[in-house]
């Protein structure tokens, strides 16, 4: 009520005690038609849950006929601070309850229809004159406007708590999984995420200026990770999104929907093993490869010791060390292009945009160094990993 201390009605001590005691009556029959009215009520006013409800509507009842006798001038606050704390309170119940605020709302039209009703009745048989009995309607239905405001904000009180609740229940979830915890505790952590498991799901690694566009776009149960959540070790900008995708279909739908040039895939996995997709496509991040890691395995298994690669590297151009660096390079380049199209020189030539003699020429050279290496399958093998 935005100025109660002006609505004061004064009304005289033997109306206010006849209303007190019919109370219970009062509270029975707004009780009575809220569960006629109001079919989301019919089941939860019924046991312990409606006799609690019933003291609750007399206390609201008591505390408007303490708005309505005091004396004017006197703000009221004080008086009803319980009334619009149990309001509030039964607002938050409703939002645990899962219910929207609409069926209370409700409740209260009806309450407020019943209970003037039932008050206007005892106030007239003891000769309330009409402009105070009009008084007093206003009073009511101003009256049961703040306890319904009241109610509202604790509904959304409750929700923005327990919305964050869950929020940080989810981004733990995601953590563990990114980190491989044991089936039992991701499954709990699932639990009290109330965040219902898919098949499976693949990591995304994605600049975060891309995530706000696409996430309407991206099934409702994806999660969702950033540095400040994790330790991802991820290019800064970018964050990590663990996204269900039960099927195969699923997956080229999301392979689809994500850019291809910025987003880096994963494969699908067992939600429960959702940590190798994320290592997976971490690798790919750290590689610089974008689009569906699928598309990148070989590169993905040659770059996963990197020192290795080197040494490898290494070994293999052993013998051009003592050759100018303009010498190795174009040397290093035929063999590869030599390797890979099996020493078709045409073929070779074309790739390095030279003529196929210019080829014969460099491979007299490289035959030179290498030796009988060149036909050696382990050689062979070892050559194109290093510098194919």
């Amino acid at each position: 009520m935005a100025d109660r201390a002006k609505m004061a009605l004064r009304l005289p001590a033997d109306m206010v005690s006849v209303m007190r005691q019919d109370i219970g009556g009062v509270a029975e029959q707004v009780i009575s038609a809220v569960i006629s009215e109001v079919p989301s009520y019919r089941d939860p006013f019924r046991g312990q849950m409606g006799r609690n409800i019933e003291i609750a509507v007399k206390v609201a009842l008591n505390g408007f006929l303490d708005l309505a006798s005091r004396r004017e001038g006197i703000d009221a606050g004080d008086q009803i601070e319980d009334v619009l704390e149990a309001a509030y309170a039964l607002g938050r119940g409703e939002a645990r309850s899962g219910r929207s605020m609409d069926a209370l709302a409700q409740a209260y039209r009806v309450g407020a229809r019943v209970a003037w009703r039932e008050m206007s009745d005892a106030a007239v048989s003891t000769g309330l004159d009409s402009p105070t009995l009009a008084r007093m309607a206003e009073l009511v239905f101003a009256y049961i406007d703040e306890l319904s405001d009241a109610s509202v904000s604790g509904h959304a009180d409750e929700l923005a708590s327990s919305g964050r609740l869950r929020q940080r229940r989810l981004d733990r979830l995601a953590v563990r999984l990114v980190e491989g915890a044991p089936e039992a505790e991701l499954v709990a952590a699932a639990e009290r995420a109330d965040w219902e498991p898919p098949t499976a799901l693949t990591a995304v690694v994605l600049p975060e200026a891309r995530v706000r566009s696409l996430r309407g776009r991206l099934e409702s149960r994806t999660l969702q990770l950033t540095e400040d959540s994790a330790s991802l070790d991820l290019a800064e900008g970018h964050l990590l999104l663990l996204v269900p995708t039960p099927g195969v279909r699923a997956r080229a739908a999301l392979l689809r929907v994500l850019p291809d040039a910025e987003a880096v895939v994963g494969p699908a996995r067992p939600w429960t093993a959702a940590r190798t997709s994320y290592l997976r496509a971490l690798q790919a991040h750290r590689l610089g490869l974008t689009g569906d890691t699928d598309r990148h395995l070989a590169r993905l298994v040659v770059g996963a010791d990197t020192e290795a690669l080197d040494d490898l590297r290494a070994r293999v151009l052993a013998p051009l060390a003592d050759v100018s660096a303009t010498t190795r390079d174009k040397l290093t380049d035929t063999l590869r292009a030599w390797l890979l199209h099996q020493g078709r020189r045409e073929d070779a030539a074309a790739a390095l945009f030279v003529h196929p003699q210019t080829v014969r020429y460099r491979m007299g050279q490289l035959r030179e160094r290498y030796g009988e290496r060149l036909t050696d399958p382990e050689f062979v093998r070892d050559a194109i990993v290093a510098l194919g």
